[in-house]
């Protein structure tokens, strides 16, 4: 995944140019989800700016447990100033009918309200971690982000899913090799209704996956059919008879009636593929 230990020069002057970009801002509220992305966004923030730098994470249902603990525990060994602010998209309206702005319903909510956090706390601007290869597919999100005069320092100097993990790497960051994340939702098709319950059935048969040794993984639902996603490297353990006798009987237990194996492998916005 990350091709070398050390940044080239090139590399080396851009993180230099993020950090000077983030300096200017002045200060900066940044939505935090514990992620790649925003992981490296926030740490080159607090370098950059020092105490002007708030992370917000929004805690929701479609928001796993271990992804806000994760950022709660980032944010307390950086010293980094931290909010969680509740955001339950459920209750956006129409979001739960799952249209195909469904994104777009959900990061205008978010956005205002991290908006209002850095007006409260006298901060200048407000940020997000998105970076050039969200730019190739669809992101409704980033029509809000647009919207609402969101920066985007890592799009905007230019910097590549790789380059962020082979600098996160070489900072010592933790997230360098962390498996890419994208809300709960985005487990369901267009159309099909998102319930706390379903979303629950999403999350625990996801943490399964990843306590079985699955790195990256998705678990996408279709009413009651579990269609699992991981890197084609790891079909073989899948379907070795332990493992794939455990997922088999957990899922079932979890609600759904048919578990199967995507032979597509794991892939950004699956859901997608239908538009």
């Amino acid at each position: 995944m990350v091709k070398n230990e050390k940044p080239n020069d090139l590399l080396t002057e851009k993180y230099e140019e993020l950090k000077e970009y983030l300096l200017s801002l002045g200060s900066v509220a940044i939505a935090f989800s514990g992620g790649v992305d925003s992981t490296f966004l926030l740490y080159s923030a607090k370098e950059a700016l020092g105490d002007n730098v708030l992370a917000v994470t929004a805690s929701s249902c479609s928001f796993p447990a271990r992804e806000l603990n994760e950022a709660e525990e980032f944010c307390v060994k950086h010293r980094i100033r931290h909010e969680v602010v509740p955001s339950e998209e459920l209750e956006i309206e129409g979001f739960s009918y799952n249209p195909k702005n469904r994104c777009y319903l959900c990061k205008r909510e978010l956005f205002e309200k991290i908006r209002g956090i850095a007006e409260g706390e006298g901060i200048r601007e407000v940020a997000e971690g998105s970076n050039l290869d969200d730019n190739g597919d669809y992101r409704p999100g980033l029509i809000a982000v647009a919207e609402l005069g969101v920066k985007s320092p890592l799009r905007e100097i230019g910097f590549s899913k790789e380059q962020i993990r082979i600098l996160s790497k070489y900072l010592g960051l933790p997230t360098w090799n962390k498996q890419s994340f994208a809300c709960l939702s985005s487990r369901f098709p267009y159309g099909e209704e998102i319930t706390e319950k379903k979303l629950g059935m999403v999350d625990k048969s996801e943490q399964l996956l990843l306590d079985l040794g699955f790195h990256q993984v998705r678990v996408r639902i279709h009413g009651t059919i579990a269609r699992i996603e991981i890197m084609p490297s790891e079909f073989e353990k899948l379907i070795s008879d332990d493992i794939r006798s455990e997922i088999n009987r957990m899922l079932k237990s979890l609600g759904f009636d048919y578990i199967t194996m995507d032979l597509g492998g794991y892939r950004t916005g699956s859901m997608n593929e239908v538009l």
